[in-house]
């Protein structure tokens, strides 16, 4: 997963931390009870979800609030075409789940596009909560009670199966799976000529048009290929939680991953990952009773306070930190030589 920021520097050391980092994921059940390995289950697909918002935000510089109905339709597709009898195969509920998700955005974005600013964040708004009622307040999605997902997909290719969903450690393997891939795909995505177009389109629309571009159908592109991402992690999320409500699609949720974009740094796929995994875990924190008591039942305002004062002390988020060390380290040893 290399590092995608801004300013790609050091790609040798970016390589090396991740796979570090993959190493010690791939690791981590060895050590791990089911606890563990649900927290950082959670905490990857949360991390695929951010980073697919991270392509709308950081990269291309479009603020959705919307972005949590193409996480929760794609979790109500699987829901909806698994049967209650028998699994169903991969090779057909994840194309299905995705391609929902995606034929939704291109939908919506061929609308919300049109519109800037405010208008856009407030027009995707308004998508996600029809979406959001659809479910609700009909019998498609359940009502406000959900749906239950019986069986995970098979994995199999003329009746040999490849992996087993249903245990814990073959599930855990598929979601770090789903989110290397996820990463990869982003990174090189982000640094080829079309992620060089949305830097453009980020930092100065009018100037990209002048130059040539058509922005209208990058913009769309972008905007499909995240609900492409944020579906996959809708897809692991029903599966992993095997119960989806209307809820996933609320906008709490939307905002909720664009806290976690901020508070890891925005312009920076390693920063969503980052901002993903301190934001369950600062959740986890507040919510413990051992630790906080009677105020672990009011966990929103302390994790809340928690947040401004990190946007606050620092507004690159916490990829910023490694970013002020490494130039520091740097600083020091251009010291030692001199």
């Amino acid at each position: 997963m290399p590092d995608t920021s801004r300013s790609p520097a050091f790609p040798f050391v970016a390589v090396l931390t991740a796979l570090l980092v993959v190493g010690a994921l791939a690791l981590f059940p060895l050590v791990a009870g089911k606890f563990g390995m649900n927290l950082a289950m959670k905490i990857m697909i949360l991390a695929i979800f951010a980073l697919s918002l991270e392509l709308l935000v950081g990269q291309t510089g479009l603020v959705s609030f919307g972005h949590a109905a193409f996480l929760g339709i794609s979790a109500y597709t699987v829901a909806l075409l698994t049967p209650e009898s028998a699994p169903a195969q991969i090779w057909f509920l994840l194309p299905a789940a995705l391609l929902t998700s995606a034929v939704y955005a291109l939908f919506v974005g061929a609308l919300s596009l049109r519109t800037r600013g405010i208008y856009f964040i407030m027009v995707t708004l308004a998508f996600s909560q029809m979406a959001y009622f659809v479910f609700h307040d009909t019998p498609l999605g359940g009502g406000s009670d959900g749906i239950y997902v019986y069986w995970r997909p098979e994995v199999s290719i003329g009746g040999w199966n490849l992996l087993d969903l249903d245990s814990t450690h073959g599930y855990y393997y598929f979601v770090l799976g789903s989110l290397i891939v996820t990463a990869i795909v982003l990174a090189l995505l982000v640094r080829s000529r079309f992620g060089r177009a949305l830097a453009g389109i980020r930092v100065n629309e009018q100037r990209m048009r002048a130059a040539g571009f058509a922005t209208f159908p990058y913009k769309l592109a972008a905007f499909v290929v995240a609900a492409i991402f944020a579906g996959l992690a809708g897809f692991l999320l029903a599966l992993k939680d095997g119960f989806v409500n209307p809820e996933l699609l609320s906008w709490h949720e939307s905002g909720a991953v664009l806290i976690m974009i901020i508070l890891g740094g925005l312009g920076s796929l390693w920063g969503a990952m980052i901002g993903a995994g301190a934001f369950v875990l600062l959740q986890e924190f507040f919510q413990s009773e051992p630790v906080f008591g009677e105020l672990a039942r009011h966990w929103q305002l302390t994790l809340g306070l928690t947040i401004i004062l990190c946007v606050a002390l620092m507004p690159q988020g916490l990829i910023g930190l490694g970013r002020q060390f490494g130039r520091r380290l740097q600083a020091r040893r251009g010291a030692d030589h001199v």
